[in-house]
């Protein structure tokens, strides 16, 4: 069968290879997916992650005490993962995955979903693989209304709202246990970025924005400030979405 998941370029890998250890989004959501995991679903026990990319959060499941395993539809990305130590497989996630049915603590969809004709399939998968009780950690982008050459750049499908992720949840089976919005600080540059793209013909390449190593700094620090503040409440406006799903 064709796969219907758009896969990054190689560019695109070779970008996020390069920005990994120091780029304040990396970094941010690295830590707060961690966060959420020892929360919700604390080591040890088995995880996957769909859709391993530069393979460095992979890389930090393993640390944190999991037996980590993740899967790409690039051969690249599966390479470099294998060639860091790391266990992966190339598979296209919409199939499905070759994981014992109910052997898994947790599951991990970062930005992932969304790249997806079908994601309810792709999340039925993970409910699949899941124990009862365990989770899926899950981050997509927000606000449809977004939606820009930004995005068709980067093979998104769709941008989503807190009602879409919540159906898509329901529709495979999994429980929504705790959403909220991230990334606050990215909302007012993204809207007016937004409509610059739209002033200006669009956007023509896909890579992050540089910033300089100041306001890498000031991002990451407005980043952990803002992950202190979910452990008490959700963040009511946010570039993406976060959710902890469990397998009831």
């Amino acid at each position: 069968m064709t796969a219907t998941i758009t896969p990054m370029t190689s560019a695109h890998l070779q970008e996020l290879i390069d920005l990994e250890e120091r780029y304040w989004w990396h970094i941010s959501k690295r830590r707060l997916v961690g966060s959420l995991l020892q929360r919700f679903a604390p080591p040890a026990g088995n995880l996957v992650e769909g859709g391993v990319g530069s393979a460095r959060n992979l890389r930090e499941w393993e640390q944190m005490g999991y037996r980590a395993e993740g899967f790409d539809l690039m051969p690249e990305s599966v390479e470099h993962a294998c060639q860091r130590g790391l266990t992966a497989r190339v598979h296209d996630l919409e199939q499905p995955w070759p994981v014992e049915s109910g052997s898994c603590r947790a599951v991990v969809l970062l930005d992932v979903i969304e790249h997806t004709a079908h994601p309810e399939t792709v999340l039925q998968h993970a409910a699949d693989v899941l124990a009862p009780g365990g989770c899926a950690i899950v981050t997509v982008p927000a606000y449809p209304s977004l939606y820009s050459q930004w995005d068709r750049l980067l093979g998104h499908y769709r941008r989503y709202t807190r009602h879409e992720l919540r159906r898509e949840a329901r529709e495979a089976g999994l429980s929504v246990e705790w959403l909220s919005h991230w990334n606050s600080v990215s909302l007012p540059p993204a809207l007016f970025l937004r409509t610059l793209e739209r002033l200006t013909a669009g956007r023509k390449e896909s890579e992050f924005p540089r910033v300089s190593s100041w306001l890498n700094a000031a991002l990451c620090a407005a980043l952990t400030l803002e992950r202190r503040l979910l452990s008490w409440v959700r963040v009511p406006c946010g570039l993406s979405l976060v959710a902890v799903l469990r397998k009831s």
